[in-house]
């Protein structure tokens, strides 16, 4: 979902990099592997995961996700961090994986790992851990993953890692993550009299700005939901997390949203639209409909995640000076989400030696690979979204420094948010069939004036009891 960004010339170098662009769609981003998994050579290989990679190893790596050609700044970082990264590993071929549009699409990783076809380091989602290891698909590289190998480990939240474990075994090493927030419109909380620096807090006190918003007229909404594409039931449950409710109870074989939490979740969403008419006329949106409503000025706001910015700029033409964030009201806790790379099932030692140094260098390192700040803005990248926000500890301090210091967009506008973190909440299991019925709260609650929310809630509340029932 990003643009086509300007690059700088930059040296040649001598890069070990096979790009493979022109892949059709069954050989595109995680569609296919390496043929090789014989593991090393030239230096004898040793199978002690405790035991360093030999810089002598001579193999190829497939990896997920090399940015396409349309992303021409992204692909040369690509180009110049293998470069790095051969400085010190000579003999190791990185042959990135690439397909336009997005990387991960959910039938084709699907496909993929039925097939057994993923490349030797592959990306997902961190909902995606059951479904990978269900197909048998991933590595177990708990042994693999030490302050050795990952010098920055201790320093990566603990509640992120823990998203790719399995009974205390480690399947994937995270590239970035989100927790979700409210996202603002800073010229529509001006017009209305609102502070854009001091966001909603509460669920009470984003419904009177909101009001004051659709106040302004000329078809601006004050607040935005969805309810399609299983989208409505991502928020229906981020907004449960808020108010420290929960979709799924602690066995992960109950709903637990038809509830006097679910139930005020409903309530209020239903008295915004058609009580205070904040929220539009027009409903049944997806992601993608509020992000084009709120760039063009039409909404004041919504729940997202901080890329959502960097979509609307890149690929809307809105400014970053126009938005802003605050914490999710309530504050109990959020959803959270992210990405990360998982090592192929069955590969040699010595491969996932290779791939953890690679996925340490590119995505795990403060000021090196997707850290380098300074290089993504002389390359006109975004440079300052609270977004990966992994660190603690003296990393978080140095990657906070860097970021700001090379920040390509005002990072005051996300000052609320990040002086007041809500603590994150993993998706609930089987998150994608529970929100496609979610949905349906959802669109009941803003399509019918007269909707039955306990009807609904019930009605849901089954259906999931069912979704949860089937292993």
């Amino acid at each position: 979902m990003r643009s086509a960004r300007f690059r700088r010339s930059r040296r040649a170098g001598a890069v070990t990099l096979v790009s493979a662009l022109t892949l059709t769609a069954l050989a595109a981003c995680g569609t296919s592997s390496s043929s090789d998994d014989s593991g090393g050579s030239g230096s004898g290989g040793n199978s002690d995961p405790a035991a360093p990679l030999d810089p002598k190893t001579k193999l190829t790596l497939t990896i997920d996700c090399m940015p396409p050609a349309a992303k021409a700044a992204e692909l040369e970082q690509w180009k110049e961090d293998v470069a790095e990264f051969n400085k010190t590993y000579p003999n190791i071929t990185i042959e990135g994986r690439s397909t336009p549009g997005q990387c991960l699409e959910p039938p084709r990783f699907t496909a993929m790992l039925k097939a057994k076809s993923q490349p030797d380091v592959f990306y997902t989602y961190f909902t995606d851990l059951p479904q990978v290891l269900d197909n048998d698909g991933a590595e177990d590289i708990t042994a693999y993953v030490t302050d050795k190998t990952v010098p920055l480990l201790k320093d990566i939240d603990p509640g992120v890692l823990n998203s790719l474990k399995h009974e205390g075994k480690l399947y994937g090493l995270p590239t970035s993550n989100y927790t979700m927030g409210l996202l603002v419109n800073r010229k529509l909380f001006r017009q209305a009299g609102l502070d854009p620096d001091n966001p909603p807090r509460t669920w009470a006190d984003v419904r009177t700005a909101a009001k004051k918003i659709a106040g302004l007229g000329k078809g601006i909404a004050g607040f935005g939901e969805y309810s399609a594409g299983n989208t409505g039931g991502w928020h229906f449950t981020a907004q449960m997390y808020s108010l420290g409710g929960d979709v799924v109870d602690a066995s992960g074989k109950k709903a637990a949203f038809d509830n006097d939490i679910g139930k005020q979740v409903a309530e209020n969403l239903h008295a915004m639209r058609w009580q205070d008419r904040s929220m539009g006329q027009t409903q049944l949106l997806k992601w993608g409909d509020l992000q084009k409503q709120i760039a063009s000025d039409k909404l004041g706001m919504f729940l997202a995640a901080p890329d959502d910015i960097t979509y609307m700029v890149q690929q809307l033409g809105a400014a970053y000076e126009n938005f802003g964030m605050g914490p999710i009201p309530g504050e109990r806790s959020t959803l959270a989400g992210g990405n990360n790379y998982m090592i192929k099932k069955g590969i040699s030692a010595d491969k996932i030696k290779a791939a953890v140094a690679w996925l340490n260098f590119k995505n795990l390192t403060v000021g090196k690979g997707q850290f380098d700040w300074a290089r993504s803005k002389a390359d006109k990248l975004p440079v300052g979204l609270p977004q990966p926000n992994f660190w603690l500890n003296g990393s978080k301090s140095k990657d906070d420094a860097a970021r700001a210091q090379h920040a390509t967009m005002p990072v005051a506008n996300f000052k609320t948010y990040l002086d007041n973190p809500v603590p994150g909440k993993a998706e609930p299991p089987k998150a994608q069939e529970i929100y496609k019925v979610l949905d349906n709260v959802m669109s009941g609650i803003l399509t019918n004036e007269d909707a039955d929310i306990d009807k609904l809630l019930a009605t849901a509340a089954s259906q999931i009891d069912q979704v949860l029932a089937t292993g």
